[in-house]
């Protein structure tokens, strides 16, 4: 959520940040009726505030003329009308108040100075790394995970739907293998926390993150409960502080958490529906980090690192792309993509979107810390990727490890988690 005073005072930079994303032509009206709403708003507490000196002067008369033996019935009913006309100007100021925050709700964030202005095609490549193998004669990963029955997706549908797959065999393994790789490695190696959260979250906890209002229907909801399950671990991850001033000492603060992610909208308008590379449940391990505003770039740079040293690891090749405004998520002010070489697809598949949301997050979820002992409390800086998300780098992986026979090399790194150097 955006601070106000940026609607008050400096609209034009809104509107400006608006148009990098190509949504001024969509949210331009939304932010006028925006700043109408907020003008209502101040007109209204002032007006709250002027009855409220008034009444107070009022009470005070009424004392000094009870004391002086004088009559004070006519301050009396004043004092009342003016009791009854604040209880109704507080009730507009609430609804203008209501009415502001909820366009606030659905304006997307405010993009870095560095992140280019326009669409997809304004993205940036900033580097690279490994040898993406040709794609000649190489399978893709359905058909050697179906050779070796790795996972079973006719099943997967006909228990669930489609979007649903079950892993099986050296398939199961090997999701259980990267669980442990990518924690372990992340809590040990680059300090995380790490955190077992729980997979269904209030509305509280989806609004904080901005998942909510905006996109609730790409969300699984739990009927009657009004609980849902999570996109990802930043929801669950990012809220445990939720309503909280944290220690300054803690930052920056580190978490990761394995959890299963369930998305609506993966496979739509049929795309990428063959295989594991759009899912309505997958399998994520995630990287959140609090910072002060001061640090957030450069923990960025070290959260992206993070996920980088995954892909090394494995050895899959990979590389590095600047998300463009108009293709950087609502709540994201700079994102990195992470793309992995699939030669059997022919294509570089994300498999970790590192990003910084600034105060963004923390306003909607109210998360603080105080720099000083005597000084004002502010908004933390909230920051998360993926390190990694398995279906795409299982796809990596059978494909850039596939050999002529049809087996697959287990990337050295993986082979004490599922207990073998081959596939098939």
């Amino acid at each position: 959520m955006h601070d106000v005073r940026l609607l008050r005072e400096r609209p034009d930079d809104l509107r400006d940040a608006m148009r990098r994303r190509g949504a001024l032509d969509t949210v331009g009206a939304e932010i006028d009726r925006c700043r109408e709403h907020d003008r209502e708003w101040l007109a209204l507490t002032q007006a709250v505030q002027e009855r409220k000196a008034a009444l107070n002067a009022s009470t005070q008369e009424v004392a000094r003329r009870k004391r002086a033996g004088e009559s004070a019935d006519d301050l009396i009913a004043h004092g009342r009308a003016l009791g009854e006309e604040i209880s109704r100007l507080d009730l507009e100021v609430a609804a203008a108040e209501q009415a502001r925050d909820a366009i606030l709700m659905q304006l997307p964030n405010v993009t870095l100075p560095d992140v280019p202005a326009g669409g997809e095609d304004a993205n940036v490549i900033v580097r690279g790394w490994g040898e993406p193998r040709d794609s000649a004669g190489v399978r893709p990963h359905w058909e050697i995970a179906a050779a070796h029955g790795l996972f079973d997706a006719e099943r997967g549908a006909k228990v669930s739907g489609s979007g649903f797959v079950a892993y099986r065999g050296q398939g199961a393994r090997l999701v259980r293998a990267l669980m442990n790789f990518f924690l372990d490695s992340h809590a040990d190696l680059h300090g995380y926390e790490e955190v077992w959260p729980p997979a269904l979250v209030n509305r509280a906890s989806m609004t904080g993150t901005g998942q909510l209002p905006k996109f609730e229907d790409d969300a699984y909801q739990i009927a009657g409960d009004d609980l849902f399950l999570i996109p990802t671990a930043e929801v669950p991850v990012t809220n445990l502080y939720r309503n909280e001033t944290v220690d300054a000492a803690m930052l920056p603060k580190g978490f990761c958490a394995y959890t299963p992610c369930f998305r609506r909208e993966a496979g739509s308008a049929g795309k990428d529906t063959r295989g594991i590379l759009r899912m309505h449940q997958f399998d994520k391990v995630e990287l959140v980090r609090y910072s002060t505003p001061e640090d957030s770039a450069a923990q960025l740079e070290l959260l992206l690192g993070h996920a980088e040293a995954m892909l090394r690891q494995l050895g899959i090749p990979y590389r590095v792309k600047l998300l463009a405004a108009g293709d950087t998520g609502f709540s994201s002010a700079k994102t990195y993509d992470l793309e992995a070489w699939a030669p059997g697809v022919g294509a570089w598949l994300e498999v970790s979107s590192c990003s910084t949301f600034t105060d963004f997050q923390a306003r909607r979820a109210n998360i603080r810390y105080k720099p000083a002992p005597k000084e004002k409390p502010r908004f933390v800086h909230t920051l998360n990727g993926s390190g990694l998300a398995f279906p795409r780098t299982i796809a990596c992986i059978l494909e850039h490890y596939q050999q002529a026979d049809g087996s697959v090399t287990v990337p050295e790194v993986l082979r004490k988690y599922v207990g073998t150097d081959r596939i098939g």
